[in-house]
């Protein structure tokens, strides 16, 4: 079988084998992304399986902060450290939007 060399990095091929064939190392596919420790990794996987992934959950909640954004209205004015912050959740929510609708995805707009 022939052996596949990247630019810099060597023979893969014994790298790739083992990833596609050791039930054991945890990882599916060939890339394995690492997000850090958590104090509850099997709460955290059952959320992933059954809830949604990161990016779901995510879009859920700024679906819910733009429904909420339009209807605040503040008693007393906001310091300008917490208008800012309204500011750049809005200029996110709407690059989201941007990327959505260009996906033809349906986007609340803050």
């Amino acid at each position: 079988m022939a052996t596949v060399k990247f630019p810099l990095t060597g023979d893969v091929f014994q790298a790739i084998w083992t990833a596609l064939l050791s039930p054991f190392n945890n990882q599916i596919g060939l890339i394995n992304i690492n997000l850090g420790k958590s104090s509850a990794p099997e709460v955290e996987q059952q959320v992933l399986d059954e809830v949604g992934s990161y990016g779901r959950q995510l879009g859920r909640i700024g679906d819910a902060l733009t429904v909420l954004m339009k209807h605040f209205h503040p008693a007393e004015p906001l310091a300008e450290h917490e208008q800012e912050a309204l500011i750049g959740l809005k200029l996110m929510l709407d690059e989201i939007a941007n990327i959505k609708e260009g996906y033809k995805r349906e986007a609340l707009r803050p």
